[in-house]
């Protein structure tokens, strides 16, 4: 049975009442401020004050807390709208915006499907906003959108961890290595990536974002039945 399924055990009297929810938001706030490396049974047991056998009463393994995780987080993602651009779109963004106020959510999505009764709720309010589009075309647009949403909060995630580690924000690094581009492309080598380098645009995160979005939106409509 999996743990959506189980049935919490009944309340005892103890100094430290414990509930699915309480350990969940203990192990979440670990999450939020050192990263999932800082998520464990023992930690999130000395957070709530118990020792660690009474989480095994409302969980069996790590992995469990981990969805359990993701589905909370899911609970922030209420995609809607009139159409099912604008669902598709809210989605997109509202993933994203999850991702920003949790990293770690980004390194547990886009593998094997979440089963979680927040996260179907969100898959129920994406399927009925393209209900009208045919299933042939939805289930495609929805699993394209969820590919292009993973891979560029990743790549920003990504980013944003790489500019602590290092410490240089974009500025200083394109201060640190321009100088060693500038010199590469002069010799000629490289005379199509030069140029997009000097003369394409560089929009900031939340541009790239929409625009790239809106060029995945724009093939999906091109396909939609007129």
């Amino acid at each position: 049975m999996l743990v959506w399924e189980r049935p919490e055990p009944p309340d005892r009297p103890t100094p430290a009442p414990l509930s699915r929810d309480r350990i969940v938001g203990a192990a979440i706030r670990l999450a939020d401020e050192d990263g999932l490396e800082a998520v464990s049974l023992r930690k999130v047991a000395a957070v709530l004050g118990v020792g660690p056998m009474r989480l095994y009463g409302y969980l069996a393994t790590k992995e469990e807390l981990l969805d359990l995780m993701v589905d909370a987080v899911h609970a922030e993602i209420r995609p809607s709208g009139d159409g099912w651009r604008e669902v598709l779109r809210s989605l997109a963004d509202a993933t994203r915006r999850a991702a920003h106020r949790h990293e770690w959510f980004a390194d547990l999505i886009g593998g094997r499907p979440h089963l979680g009764p927040h996260t179907l709720a969100g898959g129920e309010a994406v399927a009925a906003g393209l209900d009208g589009v045919g299933l042939d075309l939805a289930v495609p647009a929805i699993a394209a959108v969820n590919a292009y949403v993973v891979g560029a909060v990743r790549r920003e995630i990504t980013e944003r961890r790489a500019e602590r580690t290092t410490g240089m924000d974009k500025e200083q690094w394109q201060a640190a290595y321009g100088p060693y581009l500038m010199r590469t492309f002069a010799t000629g080598r490289y005379p199509a990536l030069a140029a997009v380098v000097r003369d394409g645009p560089h929009p900031d995160p939340d541009e790239a974002f929409r625009t790239g979005l809106d060029f995945l939106l724009d093939g999906i409509e091109a396909r939609t039945p007129r």
